[in-house]
């Protein structure tokens, strides 16, 4: 089994999850360098949520470490993990509805300013908060958007705010999970945009299916194919992989 190379913020080895004797994840390795783009990539089936939730710790592994920052991370809990900067978004906008973009976005600065997340602190408290929400608000550019209801919003600025809440926690490490899903091509481009913005000075994982997407802005991508690594390197040499093109579009003889 091969050390993770130095530069590596988030890395695996042997990673296994078994579900009733049938292993969704199979001995899965996997570096993540700091300061990149990363995705994982593969077709229905090959596992992809299952070690991006075995990373994140909403599921624990039946075998195998996880190892983030240097620190074996593999039996924390998700929020402990969060606190340690490894941070991640859903498939499915997780915002709070009939607040404010502004007040979302102060909900998610609160535990960084050591007030918790109560809702019924004062605004004058609150209040200043508002110089970094607002800056964190115009970075995903919603501040026309500043005053309305999230649920006011449409589906891709929904995304775009919950990037904001996401950054509001300032974590080194960035974790999305399918961030095009269900988007126009307006609203894919400006999202692909805003995360390469985002990334200058982080590090990005990412599920994503839109392979366009994944060629445009991942420096490294990891294939999987049944719950195993299929291919590793840049999209030009995994989308040139004979075993990857099978794994997407079948073999010939199928």
């Amino acid at each position: 089994m091969s050390a993770p190379p130095s530069d590596a913020i988030l890395s695996a080895r042997g990673l296994t999850k078994e579900f009733f004797g049938f292993k969704a994840v199979n001995d899965v390795d996997l570096d993540v360098r700091e300061g990149t783009i990363h995705a994982m990539i593969g077709p229905n089936g090959a596992g992809k949520t299952t070690v991006f939730n075995l990373l994140t710790k909403f599921l624990t592994p039946t075998a195998g470490t996880i190892v983030f920052r240097g620190e074996d991370i593999t039996r924390l809990k998700p929020a402990d993990v969060a606190r340690k900067g490894l941070v991640r978004s859903f498939q499915i906008s997780a915002v709070f509805p009939h607040l404010t973009v502004l007040d979302n976005v102060r909900v998610a600065l609160q535990r960084k300013a050591h007030l918790g997340t109560q809702f019924w602190r004062s605004n004058t408290l609150l209040d200043r908060l508002n110089d970094e929400a607002h800056q964190l608000i115009d970075a995903v550019g919603l501040a026309p958007f500043a005053n309305h209801d999230a649920a006011e919003l449409p589906y891709g600025r929904k995304r775009a705010l919950e990037i904001a809440t996401t950054l509001a926690l300032d974590p080194p490490v960035l974790l999305f999970d399918e961030p095009m899903a269900g988007m126009g091509v307006e609203d894919i481009g400006r999202i692909s945009d805003l995360i390469r913005r985002i990334a200058k000075g982080r590090t990005v994982l990412m599920v994503e299916h839109n392979l366009n997407v994944v060629a445009d802005l991942c420096d490294q991508v990891t294939v999987l194919a049944r719950g195993e690594v299929l291919a590793e390197g840049d999209y030009a040499a995994v989308s040139s992989d004979k075993r990857v093109r099978e794994a997407y579009m079948g073999s010939e003889d199928e």
